[in-house]
């Protein structure tokens, strides 16, 4: 089996239309017994629509594979398959894993212990608060907090994680050329220079709503756990956390004031199940092996 064809075809797959996840999968599964499976052959081990194989079909005889690898060279951003040897392990085991990241970064940070921290796009006083308490011990113990480089508390766990000097990982939901929200560009580049900055979205990935669902089970795939900081119902927070739950990973979260809507979510967490946590050592405790 050539593993450099296979990543390539990985590859051109990645940049095509008509293709979720799942389908890539299953395309990844056909090239595995016929690495030169034909894009049709393709079409139909995935169970394409027919609407969907015309769009698939178009769109990989569009891709224009050396401009392409050019193009992200010249980014300075790499990738990764699911077939790679560095491929995160905990990540691998989710249903339906990213079957490619986009990667700027130290990737070397996967290998380390890593914790999921997220919390409302509005974060309070409180929420700030609660991350002054628990981040430095956090990070003493050389956990790599991970995040989505959203508004509030996202942003504010990458910000304070590198005031403390420790190492962090954003996984963004565009490819990794773009910045949302914009006012965070200077942290996303300083983070792909420094950190890590993940994507599972090729170059010229706009923010599109749906997008933000499918990042936060990389999220939760990548982590030990999730800590959850001031989440409302049904929130974006409360779909990580879930997500770490189904995939049997930890879950904590931090209570707070039972008449502020804005922790109603992080309430019902720890009322369903979800570790109570007061201190970092509630945490250290459950991922430190």
């Amino acid at each position: 089996m050539d593993k450099q064809l296979l990543n390539q075809r990985i590859f051109h797959l990645s940049h095509c239309g008509g293709i979720g996840p799942a389908s890539k999968l299953r395309m990844i599964s056909a090239l595995l017994d016929n690495p030169y499976s034909s894009a049709y052959e393709l079409s139909v081990n995935a169970k394409l629509t027919p609407a969907h194989i015309k769009t698939f079909l178009n769109s990989y005889a569009a891709v224009q594979l050396e401009l392409l690898f050019q193009r992200y060279k010249t980014k300075n951003i790499r990738w990764l398959t699911i077939l790679d040897d560095q491929y995160p392990e905990y990540l691998r085991q989710i249903y339906n894993p990213p079957v490619l990241l986009f990667y700027q970064g130290d990737l070397s940070l996967l290998e380390q212990r890593l914790l999921a921290v997220v919390g409302s796009r509005k974060s309070s006083a409180y929420g700030e608060n609660v991350l002054n308490r628990l981040l430095p011990e956090l990070v003493k113990n050389d956990i790599v907090m991970v995040s989505g480089l959203a508004k509030g508390i996202d942003c504010a766990v990458h910000q304070k994680t590198m005031r403390e000097k420790g190492k962090t990982v954003a996984v963004v939901g565009t490819g990794l050329d773009r910045v949302y929200p914009y006012e965070h560009k200077a942290l996303q580049e300083k983070i792909g220079q420094e950190h890590l900055l993940l994507s599972e979205y090729p170059l010229g990935a706009k923010p599109l709503r749906h997008h933000f669902p499918m990042r936060n089970r990389i999220i939760a795939g990548l982590s030990l756990g999730t800590l959850v900081i001031e989440a409302k119902y049904r929130s974006g927070s409360l779909i990580t956390a879930n997500l770490a739950l189904q995939e049997g990973r930890e879950v904590f979260a931090v209570p707070g004031d039972i008449t502020n809507p804005g922790v109603e979510g992080t309430n019902d967490l720890i009322l369903h199940g979800a570790k109570c946590v007061l201190s970092a050592a509630h945490i250290l405790e459950e991922i430190t092996f």
